[in-house]
């Protein structure tokens, strides 16, 4: 995982739309780690231009679509307290990720046996991180299997942006103690601020005043 400390000139807030245009004016083959991450981590997103796009389950994270096209998607993601994701990668996909509201634990791990065929696996944890408005990250490739964490101690809401290049509609998740990993496919709560049919969420209405 590659952490951008903020550089002092970017002080400036922009909207998510400001990021979804930047994004859309890099170039396919200039879309790399580097650039996108300097992208990201530019400016503080606003986090009342997230509005639309939050919902929060006290059941499980929300993954919100904001955009998506062959290239890139853009996903919000609300976290209650307490909440994580499974261990998992990315199928080999780039990701980026900006927390315009609260903080996130990330916790890498490092593969250290597969078997294709059996489904078992052995993981190493390896390093810790927190992300934060002003510590955007980027996923390491060589390293790409990882867990998010919203730890009870931060005691506050918080939203996460990612940007998945190119979009991938299922990921491997890895149980640590039982040496098995596996399958799932992967949906949305919302799509472009609507919920999704079957999709039971409450809407933020505390983002546009900037509070998680």
């Amino acid at each position: 995982m590659r952490l951008m400390a903020r550089r002092p000139e970017a002080i400036a807030e922009r909207t998510i739309q400001d990021l979804v245009d930047g994004l859309c004016g890099v170039p396919a083959a200039s879309f790399t780690r580097d650039a996108v991450l300097d992208e990201i981590g530019r400016t503080v997103l606003d986090p009342g231009s997230l509005r639309p796009y939050l919902f929060f389950r006290r059941s499980h994270y929300t993954r919100n679509l904001i955009h998506r096209n062959d290239l890139f998607e853009v996903i919000a993601i609300g976290w209650e307290p307490g909440q994580a994701s499974a261990i998992h990668n990315h199928r080999g996909q780039e990701c980026w990720m900006g927390v315009p509201i609260g903080r996130l634990e990330v916790r890498n791990y490092r593969l250290i046996e597969k078997d294709g065929a059996a489904r078992t696996c052995r993981l190493q944890p390896s390093e810790r991180y927190v992300i934060d408005p002003r510590h955007p990250a980027a996923v390491d490739p060589a390293e790409p299997i990882h867990a998010v964490l919203n730890l009870p101690e931060y005691a506050a809401r918080a939203v996460s942006v990612h940007v998945y290049s190119r979009p991938f509609d299922s990921c491997e998740i890895y149980q640590l103690e039982q040496g098995r990993y596996y399958d799932v496919p992967l949906g949305y709560t919302s799509r472009f601020g609507v919920l999704c049919p079957g999709e039971r969420a409450e809407a933020d209405r505390a983002a546009s005043a900037g509070r998680p």
